[in-house]
């Protein structure tokens, strides 16, 4: 919004110019995106605590975990709120990119949203039946990928880390590989979302990636000096994804140990489903295996442990799945496990940028 009001004021006056450098805009709209964050927080604990939408935990869970029964949930809310006016607030509102990813990320947060008020009305951790998260997730990525067909932005060329000029088109099933990075890492950011500040850490990690990674894509000269798809207009994101990471260090306030708010399914699903959009839209999405590589662990153990269970019998690879309650069940206490956790997030997001010049 700000772009399209104050940037033609650089006419008259030159000052005005600094609205068209991408990097201007991501830095403010992150700055926003935790002010916002951070000042509506305790207001939003207290409204929370009036409407008693209190955190619902899982009885087959860690024993130490049931204390956190009654915390304020739902911070999703707050997040995804700070995320879509810092947007529209900096990017350019004609960029095609930025309503794709603002749509994913307030669709996969109505399903989240329904999931935890249909949990706290029936006093149960059982909400919204998987295969109706899906068949939302599936509607949703379909609808975006229609749009992008029709507007001509539609590419099913893969981009391959540490692999110079590897780009293989997978034609019409790069709907299906979207949708699995896209609900995949949704889901794996939902699972993550086990302790306090677990799931933030590693997603404003994974977002300031991709918050570079974006504006070296939409920038050509840039993208074709280190050999990455240069996919027109998507340095846009950067601000989506400066307005993410700024989100989600503003919840970390609230949400590092001991929590006084969870983000609930509306926060996790969302931003899972927006850091996959960034990926797909930006091409860099097997990237986000390396960049989000303790969500896809979190996944996989759950995965393993399930499909070990049925073909076993009853035995299991891990004390507990989620990954993160394995460590819990070897006598890691909780801030440890989380600590731990966001160091390899780090490790792994300077990995992924590392393969700029790997290649």
């Amino acid at each position: 919004m700000l772009f399209h009001l104050l940037y033609p004021l650089h006419e008259y006056w030159a000052a005005f110019n600094v609205f068209r450098y991408i990097t201007f805009r991501t830095i403010y709209a992150a700055v926003t995106a935790l002010a916002i964050t951070l000042f509506l927080g305790p207001w939003f604990i207290r409204r929370i605590k009036a409407m008693q939408f209190g955190q619902v935990v899982r009885d087959d869970g860690p024993a130490t975990h049931l204390k956190k029964t009654g915390t304020p949930s739902m911070g999703g809310l707050l997040i995804n709120g700070a995320i879509i006016f810092s947007a529209l607030l900096w990017a350019d509102l004609g960029n095609l990119y930025i309503w794709l990813s603002i749509f994913i990320l307030a669709g996969f947060g109505a399903i989240g949203a329904v999931d935890d008020y249909l949990k706290i009305k029936k006093k149960s951790s059982a909400g919204l039946a998987g295969r109706w998260k899906l068949i939302i997730q599936a509607v949703i990525i379909g609808l975006c990928a229609l749009i992008l067909w029709g507007s001509g932005h539609w590419d099913t060329r893969l981009s391959i880390p540490f692999f110079k000029d590897v780009r293989p088109d997978i034609g019409c099933l790069y709907v299906f590989f979207a949708f699995i990075v896209i609900a995949g890492c949704s889901n794996a950011i939902n699972l993550t979302d086990g302790l306090d500040g677990l799931a933030t850490g590693p997603f404003v990690v994974s977002a300031a990636v991709y918050t570079l990674f974006c504006y070296l894509a939409g920038h050509s000269a840039l993208a074709r000096y280190l050999n990455i798809p240069y996919v027109a207009g998507v340095g846009e994101l950067a601000i989506f994804c400066g307005a993410m990471v700024g989100a989600g260090l503003g919840f970390l306030w609230y949400n590092s140990y001991p929590a006084e708010m969870f983000m609930g399914d509306v926060g996790s699903l969302a931003m899972g489903g927006a850091l996959g959009a960034v990926a797909v839209l930006s091409k860099q999405e097997i990237l986000l295996a390396i960049v989000g590589g303790v969500f896809v662990a979190e996944a996989l153990s759950v995965i393993l442990q399930v499909g070990y269970f049925k073909a076993t019998g009853g035995r299991r690879i891990f004390r507990m799945a989620p990954l993160h309650h394995h460590f819990e069940m070897l006598g890691w206490p909780e801030p440890k496990v989380i600590v731990r956790f966001w160091i390899v997030s780090v490790l792994l997001g300077l990995v992924a940028i590392s393969t700029l010049k790997l290649r």
